[in-house]
C-alpha cells in the first residue's frame, strides 16, 4: 500500500480462478512485473482470459499486434491451468528458500465450493511471498445452495493462524447477496 492506495508496480501477481482476468489486467496495466493468470480449465484461458489479455492489453498500446512483444516491453504475462490441489507445481514463484513467493494474490469469486476451500488455502499459502506477501479475496459473504463463501473461507484462514485477515470493504445494495473484499496478509 502506498498512499492509501494497492501498487502493483514492480510487483509479482498471481491471479487465481482468473476467469476473464479483469483483475490480472488491471495489475498488468498498473505497471506490475509479473502477472501470472491461474484458471483450472484451460479452455477458459484460450477463449476467455488470453483473448481478454490481448485486447486489454492492445487498448492500451494500439500499435502492438503480439501480446509477447507487450509482455517483453512490461509485463510478464503467463496462463497456468490446473487444479489448485496440484497448480503449485507448474507456477514459477512458489514460495522456497531459494524463491521469493508471489507478492500480491488476487482471487474473486473463487470461495464458493466447500470442498475446494482446503486445497485453495493450501496453495496460496504456498505461492505468498512470505512475510510481505498479500491476497485480496473479493466473494460473496455465502453462496446459497453450495455453502461456500467468503466468511466460511476467512474462518478456515483465522483458525490456521498463517494469515492475518482484516475486512477491506462490504458491498450491500440491497438486492443480492453481500459481497466482501479481504485482505490477506501472510505473518
Amino acid at each position: 500500500m502506498q498512499d492509501g492506495k494497492l501498487s502493483f508496480g514492480g510487483k509479482r501477481i498471481l491471479e487465481l480462478g482468473c476467469g476473464h482476468g479483469l483483475p490480472g489486467i488491471f495489475a498488468c496495466l498498473k505497471g506490475a512485473a509479473t502477472v501470472h493468470f491461474q484458471d483450472f480449465n484451460a479452455e477458459v484461458l484460450q477463449h476467455l482470459t488470453i483473448p481478454n489479455v490481448k485486447a486489454n492489453i492492445q487498448k492500451k498500446f494500439p500499435y502492438l499486434t503480439d501480446v509477447n512483444e507487450y509482455s517483453s516491453i512490461e509485463a510478464d504475462t503467463r496462463f497456468f491451468a490446473g487444479d489448485w490441489g496440484e497448480v503449485h507445481s507448474i507456477l514459477p514463484f512458489v514460495s522456497s528458500d531459494e524463491i521469493a513467493g508471489y507478492d500480491i494474490i488476487l482471487m474473486a469469486e473463487t470461495v464458493y465450493s466447500i470442498s475446494a476451500l482446503p486445497s485453495l488455502y493450501e496453495l496460496i499459502k504456498k505461492c505468498g511471498n512470505s512475510p510481505h506477501g498479500v491476497v485480496y479475496m473479493a466473494a460473496k459473504k455465502h453462496y446459497f445452495g453450495v455453502g461456500g463463501g467468503s466468511r466460511r473461507f476467512i474462518s478456515m484462514v483465522e483458525e490456521d493462524g498463517a494469515f492475518a485477515s482484516s475486512l477491506v470493504s462490504e458491498v450491500a445494495d440491497g438486492s443480492s447477496n453481500v459481497r466482501e473484499v479481504w485482505k490477506l496478509n501472510l505473518k
